[in-house]
């Protein structure tokens, strides 16, 4: 299995996770241009994709959603607040979509996708296990804490793609107003790389063999300072074994593979 992270950050997001000669896309926060070009330039095939994973109806997870799904009419697979939401915000009904309920399994090609709950300001947002080729890989991207339930699920995985969305200190300093900085620190909002850091240890004594670290702050974040929090917290428990990537807005990441 590999996750090639398309985008992500506040501008928009989507990962590309390919096995077995299909693909599913989770989230399409970029504009329908932006994912047509960057899927060209990982060699995908929109035709080779099974569906959407929706996370939540955020408008930099949805975007690209509608226009896209005009040249190519894939279904969408979410909860049902998920895509009720979503289809307010796109302005349309999404047709062919195929209703998840959060929690439960579901066969897509060669993809075994179980959701569950984070907790985010959304309708109901989800991460995703997504299982094929006998490795399982953990979607996580807009969380304000992990919950015993997120550990659980990706403790699970040898794959993982975690949000590490802003430093404190910079948040703290930034330019933000105080209520989206309250906002963006709450338990209903998005991981520190503190957060981040304090999680992958744990993970990769468990199951994690890479990680790809998500939705970076371009305002709050300085990548340099994620990768100094994770890597020293893996360090510091001997685990430097560990892959560590992370994801970009302005272009796809490295593909990882495991």
């Amino acid at each position: 299995m590999e996750v090639v992270v398309l985008g992500s950050g506040s501008k928009g997001n989507s990962a590309l996770v390919r096995a077995a000669g299909s693909a599913l896309l989770v989230d399409a926060g970029l504009s329908a241009r932006q994912l047509r070009r960057r899927l060209d330039a990982v060699g995908q095939d929109p035709a080779r994709i099974e569906a959407v994973l929706l996370t939540h109806e955020h408008s930099d997870h949805v975007a690209g959603l509608r226009v896209f799904r005009r040249r190519f009419p894939l279904p969408v697979v979410a909860n049902a607040p998920t895509l009720e939401a979503t289809e307010r915000i796109v302005g349309e009904s999404l047709d062919g979509s195929v209703e998840q309920a959060t929690g439960t399994c579901l066969e897509i090609g060669p993809f075994r996708v179980t959701s569950f709950p984070v907790p985010h300001d959304a309708a109901e947002t989800v991460g995703y296990v997504i299982e094929a080729e006998g490795v399982r890989l953990g979607y996580a991207t807009d969380l304000g804490h992990v919950t015993h339930l997120v550990h659980e699920r990706l403790a699970s995985c040898e794959l993982v793609v975690i949000e590490a969305n802003h430093d404190r200190q910079m948040l703290l300093d930034g330019p933000y107003p105080w209520a989206t900085k309250q906002r963006v620190a709450s338990r209903h909002g998005h991981l520190s790389n503190d957060h981040a850091a304090s999680l992958l240890p744990d993970l990769a004594r468990s199951s994690a063999r890479a990680v790809v670290l998500a939705h970076l702050s371009e305002t709050n974040n300085d990548p340099l300072l994620a990768l100094a929090a994770v890597k020293g917290a893996l360090h510091a428990e001997g685990l430097d074994a560990m892959r560590v990537e992370l994801a970009r807005q302005d272009a796809p990441a490295a593909g990882v593979a495991v």
